[in-house]
């Protein structure tokens, strides 16, 4: 079958207008389509991305490098990632290849196309212009013949009445007329022979010629056009398929992080992460608080019962003993007053009850206005505890010695591992500078050897400071394995003897609470973890202070002189008093002490002679808080 438009469609000029017209109508929607999906495939990668950053987290957080489903929603979030910009890359190219592309070859077209069909018109005006003056030469021949065949029957009627003089010059006239028309005639006959011939002619060449070849070009254009809408098609399901390999291997990562989440292997983390080394507590021993019947009250057991009914006086939670958040907050700020010169009571002008009584610090006016406040007051108050206790538990020594023996020797051990990947970086620039200092020595002319000096003095001086900091840590962490060991091969001897003399119930006092020295009682917990427990139990937070267990006792002390406590978180003193050391000196001139595990409060250091238990010695900064 035929497909030359020229042959098979010479006579549907306006048809092929109109289809023509329409094609390229149709190219300008294929690329809108195009361009429309582009801008959908870009926004959908930036939501992708902007989900994936939203789930991602903001700091890098040591929790979740250590589980295995941690580890794979990060990764099934950096291949989300990966995803977005494979439908970002999707959409330039869509944009570059194809949208610009139809976008310049559809303004080609249009001016092709233009031309094209301003030929065709040119050549059906030219053939129009020629049957018009055909046409007009058949009229005149056709009215000019006419016109000769009545002057020739007028002249033959007047021939045929010719009988006088003057009819017969009339039939002359008419004879001479009869002949001008014909001539007429004749010459209409010739210029219509001409017209018809020239038409024939161009008619020929008009649908021969002219038009198969403007019909042809017309039609190469829209083949063209067809199949520039191929290519697009193609070009966008190529552009498309290259993408397809990525996408693959991240769905295939993403299978291969889920089918990597190994649940035991997290439950056996969650043990290494938060074991702290210590054995469970022992049994509880009996309390023989008949005892004190059967003897007398001396300098060795005047830890006991003396005041026995205070036990059972059940007070409001600010006024009993000093529980740990209380004694936190409300340590005394002011020095202690310097020890008398005379033991007796009131015998100096600056003893300790000329003192004058010191103003409410912040801390106890916030928990007076906790007690006598409404609601609002009362949660304001609660959160501006927890700030304090929240900076309180932020510091921490640089030992680690406020974390639980396994924590301790984990953190150091991390520490440990860092500092000897900052050795081997500075080692490696030091060895870079040495063999760079060298080539210059060799070739002067490549660089100044002195200018390097300053820079491997900085690197010595920083891998000299790595080094100590390397010793520092590897002595804490052989101590805190010493710890760790003397604790599973046998106790940490936490119920020897104190030697000092007057200390004879230090052993009975340690004994009665064996496991209280070594649980994680708080002074044990690290510093996020103790910060989010306050947290959580805010809403019990009469209960968690009514119902909290005492510090443990790190040795006795004995008073040396009176000491009236004025102060809210103080404890008065009677001379030669002895009580129970919960917390020792820091450098601010107070040591914290305990009678009767009921009454608890800071005395100056200076009034007091402190008789620490040899096994405590070694714990003392391990159960500090703060």
């Amino acid at each position: 079958m035929s497909c030359n438009w020229g042959t098979e469609l010479w006579d549907q000029f306006d048809n092929l207008e109109k289809h023509t017209s329409w094609g390229i109508d149709f190219l300008e929607r294929y690329s809108k389509f195009v361009k429309e999906r582009a801008d959908i495939e870009l926004s959908y990668a930036k939501q992708i991305r902007s989900l994936s950053k939203k789930y991602h987290p903001k700091r890098s957080r040591e929790d979740e490098s250590r589980y295995t489903w941690c580890l794979a929603f990060s990764a099934t979030l950096r291949q989300l990632n990966e995803l977005s910009d494979q439908r970002e890359e999707l959409a330039e190219n869509l944009n570059t290849q194809i949208v610009c592309e139809l976008t310049r070859y559809t303004q080609e077209v249009k001016a092709e196309r233009k031309t094209h069909f301003q030929d065709g018109r040119r050549a059906q005006q030219h053939i129009e212009s020629s049957w018009k003056q055909l046409e007009s030469s058949k009229r005149r021949f056709e009215r000019d013949c006419k016109e000769a065949e009545r002057a020739q029957q007028v002249s033959d009627r007047i021939d045929l009445d010719n009988k006088t003089d003057g009819e017969k010059r009339c039939s002359l006239k008419a004879r001479q007329t009869a002949q001008q028309k014909k001539q007429a005639a004749e010459e209409s006959r010739k210029d219509y022979v001409t017209s018809l011939n020239q038409f024939n002619q161009d008619q020929h060449q008009h649908y021969h010629t002219l038009v198969p070849v403007i019909y042809q070009r017309i039609q190469d254009m829209e083949e063209r056009r067809i199949e520039r809408i191929c290519e697009s098609m193609r070009s966008s399901a190529e552009a498309e398929r290259k993408v397809v390999p990525v996408v693959s291997s991240c769905l295939d990562v993403m299978m291969d992080a889920a089918e990597g989440i190994q649940p035991r292997m997290d439950t056996q983390q969650v043990v290494e992460v938060y074991k702290s080394g210590f054995d469970p507590p022992g049994d509880v021993e009996f309390d023989d608080y008949s005892a004190s019947m059967r003897r007398s009250i001396s300098e060795s057991s005047y830890l006991d019962n003396r005041m026995e009914g205070r036990r059972h006086s059940r007070k409001l939670w600010p006024f009993i003993r000093k529980n740990k958040l209380l004694t936190l907050l409300s340590s005394p700020r002011q020095p202690p007053p310097p020890p008398p010169t005379s033991p007796l009571p009131g015998g100096v002008a600056n003893s300790p009850q000329s003192l004058a009584p010191a103003s409410r610090e912040p801390i106890a006016q916030r928990l007076n206005d906790l007690m006598t406040s409404g609601s609002r007051t009362r949660k304001q108050c609660l959160r501006s505890l927890k700030r304090g206790l929240s900076l309180k538990l932020c510091s921490g020594p640089a030992d680690c010695s406020h974390l639980p023996p396994e924590q301790r020797r984990k953190k150091l051990q991390t520490r440990i591992n860092n500092i000897n990947q900052e050795i081997q970086r500075e080692r490696e620039q030091r060895d870079a500078l040495l063999k760079m200092r060298e080539v210059y020595e060799q070739n002067p002319q490549m660089g100044d050897a002195d200018s390097l000096e300053p820079r491997l003095e900085e690197v010595k001086q920083s891998l000299q400071r790595q080094e100590e900091e390397l010793t520092r840590n590897q002595a804490w962490l052989s101590e805190a394995s010493d710890l760790s060991s003397r604790r599973q091969s046998g106790g940490c001897g936490l119920n020897s003897e104190v030697t000092t003399p007057g200390s004879s119930n230090l052993k009975q006092l340690d004994n009665r609470s064996p496991a209280s020295r070594e649980s994680p009682d708080g002074s044990y917990t690290e510093d996020h973890s103790a910060e989010l427990q306050f947290k959580s139990r805010s809403s019990e937070f009469d209960d968690d202070f009514e119902d909290e267990e005492p510090l443990p006792s790190i040795g006795t002390c004995k008073s040396l002189y009176p000491f009236q406590g004025q102060n809210e978180g103080t404890l008065s003193l009677v001379e030669g008093e002895l009580l129970s050391v919960v917390e020792e000196d820091k450098g601010d001139g107070w040591t914290r002490v305990r009678r009767n595990l009921e009454e608890e409060g800071y005395v100056p250091t200076s009034y007091i002679k402190v008789f620490l238990d040899s096994s405590a010695k070694g714990f003392v900064q391990s159960s500090r808080l703060v």
